[in-house]
C-alpha cells in the first residue's frame, strides 16, 4: 500500500455521535429555558467543534443574530457539563469501521484520529466504544492552535507519526476534512453518511467517495496496486 498513515475524522466518519451531542445540546437549551430541537437540526450544527455548535445553537433559538457574551460562556459550560454525561452513552460505530481499521493495520499503516472534538471528549468516546487500541495517535480540536478546515491538525498528525504528507491518507465526512487535507497536501476520501453541514458531498474536492471505512481500505489497496 502506498500510504503509511491514515488520518480519520471521528464524528460522522467512525462514529454516529449525534444522539449524545443532541442530548447535550438540548440540555443547554433546557438550562436556558428554550425549547429543544430535533436531532436533524442539531446534526446540521456539527462539524467545526463544540464552540461553533453552541454558537449555532444560540443563534437558531434566538430572535436575533447577536450572541450575548455572558450567555455564550454559560452555554459553553452547560454543554461541557451535559456532554461529559452523555458522551458515549448512545453513540454507535458505523458499519465497516472495524473491518476497515483492521485492514489498514494489517497493511502496516499507522492510524490517527484527527477531530475537531476536544481531546477530553475524544478519548472517553473512543474508550467507550473500544476503538482506542486501533490508534497510534489522537488529535483533538484543542490539540493544536487551529481546527479543521485549517490544515494544521493534519500536519501535526503527520509530524507526530513521522510520516510525510504524500504518504498520508485522510478519511472524513465533510468540507472541513476535504479542505484541511488539501491544505496539508494529502489525498482524501469522503464517506457520504456523515455530518456535512447541509453541503452535498458530491460537490467537494476528494479523490473518491467511499461507502465505508472498509471500502476505503479496499480503495487504498487497489490504488496501490495500480500505481506500483
Amino acid at each position: 500500500m502506498q500510504y503509511t498513515a491514515v488520518l480519520l475524522d471521528l464524528d460522522g466518519t467512525l462514529v454516529d455521535s449525534i444522539p449524545d451531542i443532541a442530548a447535550a445540546a438540548n440540555g443547554v437549551l433546557t438550562d436556558l429555558k428554550r425549547s429543544p430541537l430535533p436531532e436533524d437540526v442539531i446534526r446540521s450544527f456539527v462539524g467545526k467543534g463544540s464552540d461553533v455548535l453552541v454558537q449555532r445553537l444560540l443563534r437558531h433559538t434566538s430572535e436575533n443574530e447577536h450572541i450575548d457574551p455572558e450567555e455564550y460562556e454559560r452555554a459553553k459550560a452547560s454543554f461541557a457539563h451535559h456532554y461529559a454525561r452523555s458522551n458515549g452513552q448512545h453513540s454507535t460505530i458505523y458499519p465497516g469501521v472495524e473491518e476497515g481499521l483492521k485492514a489498514f493495520k494489517a497493511a502496516g499503516c499507522k492510524l490517527a484520529v484527527v477531530t475537531n472534538k476536544p481531546i477530553e471528549f475524544t478519548i472517553p468516546l473512543l474508550d467507550a466504544l473500544k476503538l482506542s487500541p486501533y490508534f497510534d495517535l489522537m488529535v483533538g480540536g484543542n490539540t493544536t492552535d487551529q481546527k479543521k478546515p485549517h490544515p494544521l491538525p493534519f500536519i501535526h498528525a503527520s509530524n507526530e507519526l513521522n510520516e510525510p504528507a504524500t504518504q498520508c491518507l485522510v478519511i472524513g465526512d465533510s468540507v472541513n476534512d476535504a479542505q484541511a487535507a488539501r491544505g496539508a497536501h494529502m489525498d482524501v476520501l469522503l464517506v457520504p453518511y456523515g455530518y456535512n453541514e447541509g453541503i452535498d458531498i458530491q460537490t467537494l474536492d476528494a479523490d473518491a467517495i467511499v461507502s465505508s471505512i472498509k471500502h476505503a481500505a479496499e480503495w487504498a489497496t487497489t490504488r496501490s496496486s495500480i500505481t506500483d
